[in-house]
């Protein structure tokens, strides 16, 4: 298999937890100026390797017996390897899959409606434990953000010196109750202010859901969806990955967008997919889920959302246009 260290720059910094820092090769790709800080950072292991940017936040990762990535390929091409290696990489790799593991990708494909599946996470940001009373900066963060107190918010009170330093909480994501990836949002005023770690169609919140609940709340963040037991997408549209996993869950959709000039997006492809769009009229300063919940109280939100929910393409299109010609 390649050896990807092999391309690493010759200056480069171990960690104790097995990852190797150096001046990220992403940034200048992807609109940033030229790490010179070491903020890139591999994890190799013996069936791949993972890597983050915490400059540019580029991220990208490697397993044996998987095709090799647009991300990753893109990678690889900026660390200097070559298009024939990267080649004999993917071939190598699809060699090891087994017929075995071939015949059970076939067969999530037919079964993608009932049997979404993703891995699970093991690349937590180093010292990771779950946030409590004990730790009054971050415990002050969360109480203001409205997350439910029994709700496992992490962070990493001590530091690695290298890429966390900067104060932050961690949310993971789960999904059938397995930790499948994680999002960290920095508290100070530095970008980026989240680095994310998920999986394609993955969308947060599905183990927030009760089993007689007939409704559920789509919106586009973590905190929105944490603060009164929705679902979050985490951006400002809806993949197909996404939508086949929230139909999966058999119950009437309402999309509630953020009232700004993204969240038209999410509106639009609310009605593309035949969902009930809430746009409702919040007091002053609330421009999301999250902002309502503070202000009015998670009852209170919820009993506008409802109020405000609409299932007539005609009715959503009017309300939009309420909403572009309130923030322009």
């Amino acid at each position: 298999m390649l050896d990807v260290l092999a391309y690493l720059p010759a200056k480069r910094k171990p960690s104790p937890q097995g990852w190797l820092s150096f001046n990220a090769v992403c940034c200048t790709h992807n609109g940033n100026s030229q790490d010179k800080r070491g903020r890139g950072g591999i994890k190799a292991t013996e069936s791949g390797w993972s890597y983050h940017c915490f400059n540019c936040s580029y991220t990208a990762s490697f397993i044996l017996g998987r095709t090799v990535s647009f991300k990753a390929r893109r990678l690889l091409g900026w660390m200097g390897v070559p298009d024939n290696e990267i080649d004999m990489l993917n071939l190598e790799s699809l060699r090891h899959r087994s017929i075995h593991g071939i015949l059970e990708d076939r067969q999530r494909v037919f079964n993608t409606l009932s049997a979404i599946e993703f891995e699970e996470a093991d690349d937590f940001p180093p010292f990771s434990e779950v946030v409590t009373s004990e730790h009054p900066v971050y415990w002050d963060y969360i109480r203001r953000r409205s997350v439910p107190e029994d709700f496992p918010i992490m962070t990493s009170i001590k530091t690695d010196g290298v890429h966390w330093t900067r104060p932050f909480v961690l949310v993971p994501f789960t999904y059938d109750n397995k930790v499948i990836g994680w999002t960290a949002r920095f508290l100070d005023d530095k970008q980026p202010r989240y680095i994310n770690h998920s999986q394609p169609g993955y969308v947060f919140g599905t183990d927030l859901q009760h089993a007689n609940w007939q409704h559920v709340l789509v919106m586009e963040g973590i905190f929105d969806a944490l603060s009164i037991g929705g679902l979050a997408v985490m951006h400002n549209t809806i993949s197909d990955g996404q939508a086949r996993l929230i139909r999966s869950l058999g119950r009437e959709v309402t999309v509630v967008p953020d009232q700004d000039v993204a969240g038209v997006e999410l509106i639009d492809r609310a009605v593309e997919l035949g969902w009930a769009v809430s746009i409702p009229e919040w007091p002053a300063g609330c421009k999301d889920v999250n902002d309502a919940v503070i202000k009015l109280g998670r009852l209170g939100a919820l009993l506008t959302i409802m109020a405000s929910r609409e299932t007539s393409r005609i009715k959503i299109e009017i309300r939009k246009r309420q909403l572009v010609k309130k923030i322009q």
